[in-house]
């Protein structure tokens, strides 16, 4: 089973499992205290979840490529939106700054 470590914190999860589900279901903080209310449950057009992931996942789907190109985020900052993406190994997950997770400054 792939081990998914967000900041310190390891679980395990199925081979293929969401992240966004995989973090939520271990009550890690993927939310902001203001995303949580706000959020848009995982259909990926919000960008509240957005994460850098260091660990094989899968592709980025349609839905999260047009969501990161449209501000706050910015394509080329490499994050990805964990409700889109599927764990297929060991995965290093960061949370960065900002309501969306945007700030790698």
């Amino acid at each position: 089973m792939p081990k998914v470590d967000f900041h310190g914190t390891v679980i395990e999860c199925p081979a293929q499992a969401n992240l966004r589900v995989v973090l939520l279901r271990a009550r890690l903080p993927l939310y902001t205290v203001v995303a949580r209310a706000v959020h848009c449950r995982g259909h990926g057009t919000c960008g509240t979840c957005a994460v850098e992931i260091d660990g094989p996942v899968s592709d980025p789907t349609d839905a999260e490529l047009l969501r990161l190109r449209f501000p706050p985020h910015r394509l080329e900052s490499g994050l990805r939106l964990a409700c889109q993406c599927n764990v297929l190994g060991d995965v290093r997950v960061t949370k960065h700054r900002g309501l969306w997770g945007q700030r790698t400054d």
